[in-house]
């Protein structure tokens, strides 16, 4: 009987360590379970600033070889150069609202949820036809004809310029204002349905006429539409937030609608637009603080004054022809407690209060 041989030993290189492996080097952090990789604004980061800060890389920051993807006979990435204003460092702009994934939804879902039971208690104590008839020629013919400058300004202006900023914190910013206009455009057209199918005098396909051919809206659609082809992200949002919406949207909004829906017996509008205005409360926030750090750059703030102030002649004339053009509809209702002058001078003074903010100059066409 023959013995089992033993297998033949193989040889093989011992592994040495070198002290070059991943992991290896040690750092200030390196004890720690929360490493940050930026500097955040406090003494520890938000969630916020976890998911977003730096999402988007950024090859000044950390990519040695550049931007690792690009478009066909173009810049990579997110140049710069797509907003003639200039940064010392966009990454330092902070959304003053914290808006992440978990917000939006919750923000959102809220404001969903407190206007379908609104518009479901309404129809329940079926107050729709105690609306007086000029109340309700109002809301069929300027209710529905705003749905379409916000529809316009999320889907056309917002959606296009959230791509183009240097940075995810920018970026997040003006994609949640997309969804804010989105959101409030549909609240209006479910709220037109409901006041359509309420068994009272209601036209509800009357907001596309007015909306394409009534004078008194002509100003307010030229405007919009002159928004959604800027090119330049930076403009877009400053002539949009910062223009557009105080001289003309929380002229309608806040200081038309909302004061006097009361008086018409309507308790219903009110809720809706007053959750669009604090939808622009919260986006004028964030548009105030960027704005705010473009002109306190040290390296580029007196260039990026005296561009802003270059887009303030540009489309000042033109929010304040709209916004007048829109004097007609303060008569509309039956039941008014303000006038046309008093919300323009009031919708004036907070345009004012901003300026004096960002030291900007004040247009000669607000003293007219």
């Amino acid at each position: 009987m023959s013995t089992p041989t033993k297998p033949k030993e193989r040889s093989l290189p011992k592994i040495e360590l070198t002290d070059a492996e991943a992991g290896a080097l040690e750092f200030p952090d390196s004890t720690s379970r929360s490493y940050n990789y930026f500097t955040p604004q406090k003494m520890r980061a938000t969630t916020y600033e976890d998911v977003t800060v730096d999402v988007q890389p950024d090859p000044d920051r950390y990519l040695t070889q550049g931007w690792v993807y690009g478009f066909a006979n173009g810049p990579g990435g997110f140049p710069v150069d797509w907003t003639e204003l200039k940064s010392s460092d966009w990454h330092e702009f902070r959304d003053p609202n914290g808006e992440w994934e978990q917000t939006i939804y919750r923000n959102n879902a809220n404001v969903v949820r407190q206007t379908q039971q609104n518009l479901e208690n309404a129809k329940r104590a079926n107050v729709y036809s105690n609306f007086p008839r000029g109340w309700v020629k109002f809301l069929e013919r300027n209710l529905g004809a705003w749905m379409h400058a916000e529809h316009g300004l999320g889907m056309h202006v917002f959606i296009a310029a959230q791509r183009n900023a240097p940075t995810n914190m920018i970026n997040n910013a003006m994609a949640v204002n997309a969804a804010h206009k989105l959101r409030f455009a549909q609240d209006m057209a479910l709220y037109n349905l409901d006041l359509e199918e309420s068994h009272i005098e209601f036209d509800g396909q009357l907001h596309r006429e007015v909306w394409q051919d009534d004078p008194v809206w002509q100003g307010v659609r030229k405007n919009v539409e002159l928004l959604t082809a800027v090119g330049d992200w930076g403009e877009a949002l400053f002539a949009t937030n910062m223009v557009f919406e105080p001289l003309v949207g929380t002229l309608f909004r806040s200081h038309l609608v909302m004061q006097i829906a009361a008086r018409n017996g309507d308790y219903v509008t009110p809720t809706l637009v007053g959750a669009g205005e604090n939808d622009f409360a919260r986006d004028h926030s964030y548009s105030r603080v960027l704005f705010t750090l473009l002109v306190q750059d040290p390296e580029h703030g007196e260039a990026n004054k005296a561009k802003l102030a270059e887009w303030l002649a540009r489309w000042v004339p033109l929010s304040l022809r709209a916004a007048r053009e829109l004097q007609p509809i303060w008569s509309q209702p039956q039941e008014r407690t303000i006038t046309f002058a008093e919300s323009l001078e009031a919708a004036k003074d907070d345009f004012r209060t901003m300026l004096d903010e960002l030291d900007l100059p004040e247009p000669k066409e607000l003293s007219e």
